[in-house]
């Protein structure tokens, strides 16, 4: 029996502070719901859940990354279903050309449509973007990062979609004349070709002229003592020869009075106003009536008026002349001229259009040309797509071929759709199979870290019991020691 060692106190205490360390333990797991709180708790597992814990995190972040992608592509697809809308408009628009049933001031109107519909399609290709970065310009080649891991990624690029680069924009031509320009001419559009030294030539100007060929009533010209018609000191500004009839009413003294005119054969008449036997009529001025005391009231005067008109035509560098001559009436501010393939639109002022003969300009061309985006080794653009008009729809023969220039455009379109409609489809895919992986990763990565708490519970239950069994046996033991007493009586 020994007092300076009490060895039942010792093993009692060491006993007791393993079952409250681990009891501690167990309240921990309990309070906190996981299995490992420290490596120390079980460092492979921890190793391992914490590699598990990156895949996870990194699928989920993966799938957002998926579903960004998929915005990125709805909002390409979106515009180009406005570029799809458009270009369908401009097709019809060649096909409505392409009949001559229009005439060339239809097919202008038509043209200028078209040119706006191009412009539209560049706007939409330089300014469809997705969190600032364009989508439609050509210079789109993006990577998307959809899996947890290095390398696992799809690309994605889209080419150009402007005019330009779909083929239905043309170049803006502008001509330049010379210094000995004809008076009165302001440029050309619409050329079928480069015309860049050709000539446009003014003809000698023909004047309006009116026949006093009479006809009808009791009175003709032959007749030395009838009423004479005449035409004097006037012009005629109208732009369609006519044949007017007159009809007169007179005094006793065989002045005119009053008149009706008609130029339908006397289907319809409109009365006129008469001043000093003469009166204007249509355009043309100074019809006179001689008085004559043989004149009949409402005898019938019928006479032909040639309209008046200035000449221009087209030649080529050589002088020689592309085409015929084009008659330019008084109510023209432009004409085609040239031939079917070489041809091009005059604009003038009819007014000053120089009518003497023999004076020409020289045409020189310059080219503002239509243009895809261009971009910096960054991939930033540098400039935009321009587009300076439409395809040329301006004939027959080029509406015709505008077509099917419109048709491989439409395909072109079709084709960058399917592609993001295919890649949108891959990746709704690609997020389900990332929420699976996820899920099941998640499952392991439980199993793992995640305490079982029933068990737990009873662990911590035991450890509880023998820490109370413990500090009972340690007061125990610390009471043995007082017996030695008993051997000092």
């Amino acid at each position: 029996m020994i007092i300076n060692h009490n060895l039942m106190a010792n093993n009692a205490l060491r006993n007791m502070n393993i079952n409250s360390n681990n009891a501690s333990k167990a309240m921990e797991k309990l309070s906190s719901g996981l299995r490992i709180n420290r490596a120390g708790d079980d460092a492979a597992g921890l190793a391992i859940s914490e590699k598990m814990r990156g895949q996870i995190n990194g699928l989920n972040q993966a799938s957002s990354n998926s579903q960004d992608a998929i915005s990125l592509i709805q909002t390409a697809e979106g515009a180009l279903n406005e570029t799809h809308s458009i270009l369908q408009r401009m097709r019809t628009l060649a096909v409505q050309s392409a009949t001559d049933t229009n005439t060339d001031d239809d097919r202008a109107k038509i043209q200028s449509e078209v040119d706006e519909l191009a412009k539209e399609i560049t706007r939409i290709s330089n300014t469809t973007e997705f969190n600032t970065q364009n989508l439609l310009a050509g210079g789109l080649n993006d990577t998307f990062h959809i899996g947890a891991n290095k390398g696992q990624n799809i690309n994605l690029s889209i080419g150009a979609m402007d005019a330009k680069t779909l083929g239905v924009a043309g170049d803006l031509e502008l001509y330049k004349l010379d210094a000995t320009n004809a008076a009165g001419i302001s440029g050309i559009s619409n050329p079928s070709t480069n015309l860049d030294g050709y000539k446009i030539t003014t003809v000698a100007a023909t004047a309006a002229t009116a026949s006093t060929d009479i006809t009808g009533g009791a009175i003709t010209q032959s007749n030395a003592s009838g009423g004479a018609l005449s035409v004097t000191g006037g012009s005629y500004n109208g732009t369609t020869n006519l044949t007017i009839t007159v009809k007169g009413t007179f005094d006793a003294s065989g002045a005119l009075t009053g008149a009706q005119v008609s130029k339908d054969g006397g289907s319809s008449w409109e009365t006129v106003t008469v001043t000093s036997n003469a009166f204007d009529y249509a355009g043309l001025t100074g019809i006179t009536i001689a008085t004559d005391t043989d004149n009949v009231n409402n005898d019938t005067y019928t006479f032909n008026v040639t309209a008046g008109y200035k000449e221009i035509k087209l030649q080529d560098s050589s002088s020689a002349d592309v085409g015929s001559s084009v008659k330019v009436y008084s109510n023209m501010t432009s004409a085609v001229v040239g031939n079917s393939d070489t041809y091009a639109t005059v604009n003038f002022d009819n007014a000053t259009l120089d009518g003497t003969g023999g004076v020409s300009t020289t045409l020189t061309r310059s080219v503002t040309e239509s243009t895809s985006a261009e971009f910096s080794v960054d991939g930033s653009i540098t400039s935009e797509a321009v587009a300076q008009k439409g395809i040329n729809v301006s004939t027959q023969a080029n509406a015709n071929t505008a077509i099917e220039t419109i048709n491989n455009a439409i395909t072109t379109v079709s084709e960058a759709r399917a592609k993001l409609g295919a890649y949108q489809n891959r990746l709704e895919h690609t997020i389900n199979n990332l929420g699976t992986s996820s899920e099941n990763l998640t499952s392991a990565e439980s199993r793992i870290r995640d305490v079982d708490m029933a068990s737990e519970m009873s662990e911590y239950s035991k450890n509880n019991i023998l820490s109370q069994a413990a500090q009972a046996m340690l007061a125990q033991a610390n009471t043995q020691p007082q017996q030695v007493l008993q051997l000092l009586r």
